[in-house]
């Protein structure tokens, strides 16, 4: 992939306290992208710009408020971003929020929540930027994970709404090509970060209460555990996002890892389901 000129043109990246998102909106500026950084509490911002600072680009990135469930903040931060930049070239939607569980110890509102945030909140981010980033003939980008195509165990909600972006932007992206926006998912798979922890699991409550479900849960704990320990860096994820940017023309879908191509070629290539199936019945048991 060849790259294009990012001189003079503007990104937003959502959920950019840590993780991903802060890695992301660091090496953008490093390749020379002017940063809207944002994050629903701005008291967490600290750490992103000790990292701009250290890296010396902290005067290209710039921390504003945007949480993706409150329309108010949403609309106010992209529009105010773009008239104050003049421009707005590309949107990277990685904000999200882990959900673990299983249907029947949780509730249809544990549901409704991680959609609200996986899912709607991608979506009403994005229909804000797009008339920016048509003007822009701009990028739009999504971090999904390997969860948005292979459905995990005690992962239900969270990869029914990362099943539900993948399917929402590759239906987009031919329609927004006709208006000259480039729409890619990047999947990630497991990343070190404190994404992790800001789950929230308290396991061994978690256990107690999961009643039958309890030796599943275990095994799936324990497996998770271990693929954790080598999981990628944020920095490690965030690169292939970087590169989508720069390079003149990217592909509608990305992993940010070998081990994510593999796991995902398991669903693309899996015509009658056995071999996912198969595959994550191993993680239960």
């Amino acid at each position: 992939m060849t790259c294009a000129d990012t001189s003079g043109k503007t990104v937003l990246i959502t959920g950019a306290s840590s993780g991903i998102g802060l890695a992301a909106a660091v090496a953008c500026a490093r390749t020379g992208w002017t940063v809207v950084a944002t994050m629903r509490d701005l008291r967490k911002a600290d750490a992103l710009r000790e990292a701009a600072a250290g890296a010396g680009v902290g005067h290209r990135v710039h921390t504003k408020r945007l949480d993706v469930v409150d329309p108010g903040t949403v609309a106010s931060c992209i529009d105010e971003s773009a008239a104050e930049f003049g421009r707005l070239d590309a949107l990277v939607n990685n904000a999200g929020a882990g959900q673990v569980g299983t249907i029947e110890q949780g509730t249809v509102e544990d549901v409704r929540a991680a959609m609200e945030v996986n899912f709607f909140g991608v979506v009403g981010v994005t229909r804000a930027a797009l008339p920016h980033l048509r003007t822009a003939r701009g990028r739009l980008l999504t971090v999904t994970s390997v969860g948005g195509v292979v459905g995990q165990p005690f992962n239900e909600a969270y990869c029914a709404a990362k099943f539900a972006v993948e399917g929402f932007m590759e239906s987009l992206a031919p329609v927004a090509a006709t208006v000259g926006v480039d729409v890619t998912v990047v999947e990630p798979g497991a990343v070190a970060s404190e994404f992790v922890s800001n789950v929230g699991l308290d396991v061994s409550a978690m256990l107690d209460d999961a009643g039958p479900y309890a030796p599943a849960l275990r095994a799936y704990i324990d497996r998770t555990r271990q693929s954790f320990s080598s999981a990628q860096t944020p920095a490690q994820a965030a690169a292939p996002i970087v590169e989508a940017l720069n390079c003149d023309k990217p592909p509608f879908r990305i992993q940010t890892s070998d081990w994510a191509r593999e796991f995902v070629g398991t669903k693309l290539t899996d015509l009658d389901g056995s071999g996912v199936t198969g595959m994550t019945a191993g993680w239960v048991g």
